[in-house]
Order: structure tokens, then sequence, then C-alpha cells
């Protein structure tokens, strides 16, 4: 068994159960989940710890939202993504684990940031561009970066799919299978780099049911709560994650 306080346990196991309700129905809040792996292990191992359990939170994805997936809008994306996700491979290959916690601690404020003026350009009424070769690399190397080193390209992607303007149930279809198969792709790396270890496993295998749980619950909650309330919700606690990371 790991050596990890309680405080650790209940960090990993509500991290866990952010991944569950994440993949099945409230996308972007794996920032969450991101912050509490880093804070309660270290941080390159908290990316493979977490990867796990987003390949567990990956299969009730596709579960659920299998048959609505754009595929022409992945394609454009596959060589940009591959890119990031190498880029993120050489980074944490030579960067320190207080290096690593840091970056994550900038990406993640970078991704609210980004997100928060989005909001504000959608409240003024501006148009967002869609589709594009240059959009499609921008967004595909930024969110294969960020995913390979911190595992938080989700709020780069969802972005990327919001843009492209997908109904509810396309968009979910479609990030599905894109975070199914790069978080796949990102398997052998983090084995490359030493991060997924047997521990890191026995640490997972107690995980698991978190996700399942997480999973059910963001399903039956995704109809009975106050969407503007919970994004505000969300931001703050990632706001205060990050914070914590860099300090």
């Amino acid at each position: 068994m790991p050596e990890l306080s309680a405080l650790a346990w209940v960090a990993l196991a509500v991290g866990a159960m952010i991944v569950g309700m994440s993949k099945a129905a409230i996308p972007g809040v794996t920032t969450i989940a991101v912050a509490l792996f880093a804070a309660a292990l270290p941080a390159k191992e908290s990316t493979a710890a977490l990867l796990v359990l987003l390949i567990v939170g990956d299969v009730f994805a596709l579960l659920i939202h299998r048959r609505h997936a754009n595929w022409r809008a992945l394609i454009p994306l596959i060589p940009a993504v591959l890119v990031g996700v190498v880029g993120g491979f050489f980074f944490l290959e030579f960067a320190s684990n207080g290096w690593t916690k840091r970056i994550i601690g900038a990406i993640l404020l970078v991704l609210i940031a980004i997100t928060l003026w989005r909001r504000r350009q959608q409240a003024r009424g501006a148009e967002i561009p869609t589709g594009g070769r240059v959009m499609a690399a921008s967004y595909g190397a930024m969110g294969g970066f960020t995913t390979m080193v911190a595992n938080a390209g989700g709020p780069v992607m969802s972005m990327y799919f919001l843009a492209m303007r997908f109904p509810m149930r396309e968009f979910l279809g479609t990030s599905a299978y894109f975070f199914a198969a790069v978080n796949l792709v990102k398997v052998p790396f983090s084995i490359g780099l030493g991060i997924l270890t047997t521990q890191t496993l026995v640490i997972d295998a107690f995980l698991i049911p978190a996700v399942v749980v997480g999973a059910l619950l963001g399903k039956m909650a995704l109809t009975r709560i106050d969407q503007r309330v919970f994004e505000i919700a969300v931001i703050v606690i990632t706001i205060l994650g990050a914070l914590y990371l860099l300090v």
C-alpha cells in the first residue's frame, strides 16, 4: 500500500469521482481533478495515476455517447495532437517535479483565462470562428501538449468543439472518441518516462470505484443542476487549485 496521508486519499477519491462526472456528462471539470492529484502526489506521478482513471472514464463516455461522433472534425486534429503529445513527452523527460507542478498550475490558469475571455466575447455577441486548418492545428497542438503534461487538454478541446458549434450530443460523442484515443496513445509514453509504475496502478485500483460512482452521479445530476452556478464554482475551485500548485 502506498504511504499516503488520509487527506491525500480523500483528495484522490474526490478527484476520481470528478473524472467520472466529467466523462459521463459534465465535460471540462477534469481540471479540478488535475489540481487535486498534483497536490496529493508528486507532479509527474500524478499525471500517470490520473491517466489510468481517465481511460476508465473514457469507457463510460463511449458507452453513453458512442453513436454521436463527428469523425470529420477529428481527422484534421490528428497530426497536431501527436506533435503536442511528443512535445509534452520531452518536457516531462527533462523537467523536475517542482517545475512540472508549477507548469500544471500555470496551464490551468491560462486555460481559465481563455475560458473567461471566451465567455466575455460571447456575452458581447461576438462571432466565434469555426473550422480552418490553422485553428485545428493550434487547438490540436496545445491540446496534445497539455494533455500529456497535465491531463489538462479537456478545456482546450472543449473550446474547439464549442467553436465548431456542435450540438450537445455530437459534442459529447466526438470528445469521447477523441480523448479515448489520445489517452491510449499516452500510455507507452508514460511507461517510457517511468511514471506509470506498479505503485501507480495500486493507487488506481483503489480509486476506480470512485470513478464509477462519479460517472453515475454525473449522469443523474446533469438535468438537475443550475449550469451557471456550477460553472462558476468550477472556475473558482480550479483557480484556487492552480494557485496552490504555483506556491
